[in-house]
């Protein structure tokens, strides 16, 4: 069968290709085509746009990119069209992902919609359930939760298990009994995975940690997939810059992570962490638009998924270099609070469970291309 794979972002290219392998293991003859980025070409995937030319965060961003953005989704549709796959899969990014919904909805009839990993619409912009419900034929969440939450709105979701958990316990495994070869402790900094992201977060991020470090501590910065290097040479002085963040992460005494799916990695490997993000017009933007598109307390998934404050977010206002410091200082010595954030991290991956997001989803989109036929 031929599936048409879209992501829009690092880690959908790396969802993606897992669901790749777990699909030709039950269909040796899949073909692939989407939009993606070297992990699913890697894969086998025909790549008709890299993530790297999608990935515009905020309405500003998009704004200054809408002849990009309107020509990928061009390419989208034309490919959808040429190809005209068995199955379409989505994964997140939703202002791109829906368009193309409708329009396969409409001119692809006997093409099966599936949502892999649904975006975080529980926690901003509800209303976008209708549309994954009316466009999708499966939804299947990453999330305990997501079920409960669209049978709320009369609609069917199937929990999968999370497969940034699968990838933590698989790279655990493999790298099982290794030890760390840094001469100091290290302080971890995670500013992203976009540009404007890292050129808004880092500097202060490396303002506050330079503060605490001193001559104690190594800071080590996680360089984003489809980043150069030397894109982030003019922030750094005598800070490293790596590409392996989860050895980094299974490391450092501390970190501080940019918002997002980061965060849950950093607590699955198990290292003690304060949340940040960088608001634009934070002062005014957040005041105007919380109450009206955030349905939850919390902004980050570890506090999210326990339903508790586990870590510091650091968000708006907050993000502020003075607060960075204070927290990142109790996180490098209160031994009391770095205990109770590692108990609460392990609760968080039971809630989670163990199991394997890539294996149930395909065996689900399967399944479904099958009663489909019969």
């Amino acid at each position: 069968m031929k599936y048409f794979i879209i992501a829009g972002e690092a880690s959908g290219d790396l969802h993606g290709s897992n669901l790749m392998k777990a699909l030709r293991e039950k269909d040796p003859q899949a073909r692939f085509v989407g939009l993606g980025g070297d992990k699913m070409r890697a894969e086998g995937c025909d790549i008709q746009v890299d993530y790297r030319d999608m990935a515009y965060m905020g309405f500003v961003a998009v704004l200054a990119n809408i002849h990009k953005v309107k020509r990928n989704l061009s390419t989208a549709r034309a490919a959808l069209l040429q190809e005209k796959p068995d199955v379409l899969i989505l994964i997140d990014y939703p202002s791109f992902n829906l368009r193309i919904a409708r329009f396969c909805h409409e001119q692809l009839p006997k093409t099966r919609i599936i949502y892999y990993i649904p975006p975080k619409i529980w926690a901003w912009k509800e209303w976008r359930v209708h549309k994954i419900a009316q466009y999708a034929d499966e939804i299947l969440g990453i999330f305990p939760f997501e079920p409960a939450f669209y049978a709320k709105h009369g609609y069917t979701c199937r929990y999968v298990g999370n497969p940034t958990s699968d990838c933590i316990r698989a790279w655990k495994e493999q790298h099982a009994g290794e030890q760390g070869q840094k001469s100091k402790p290290m302080i971890a900094l995670l500013p992203g995975s976009r540009p404007s992201e890292i050129s808004h977060c880092l500097p202060v991020m490396l303002a506050a940690a330079r503060e605490v470090a001193g001559e104690d501590y190594q800071i080590v910065v996680g360089a984003a997939p489809g980043i150069d290097d030397a894109f982030y040479q003019p922030y750094l002085s005598n800070e490293q810059l790596t590409r392996d963040a989860y050895s980094t992460l299974a490391q450092a005494r501390a970190a501080v992570v940019n918002s997002g799916t980061a965060t849950l990695e950093t607590a699955l490997i198990g290292c003690p962490q304060t949340a940040v993000y960088h608001v634009a017009g934070s002062k005014y933007l957040e005041w105007l638009l919380k109450p009206i598109m955030f349905k939850i307390k919390h902004f980050t998934l570890v506090n999210i998924i326990p339903e508790k404050e586990v870590i510091q977010e650091l968000v708006g206002q907050r993000f502020t270099q003075a607060n960075i410091q204070t927290e990142l200082h109790r996180l490098l010595t209160d031994e009391a609070y770095r205990s109770q954030m590692l108990q609460e991290y392990q609760h968080i991956q039971t809630i989670l469970g163990w199991e394997t997001a890539p294996k149930n989803a395909a065996e689900m989109i399967i399944h479904s291309l099958k009663n489909k036929q019969s």
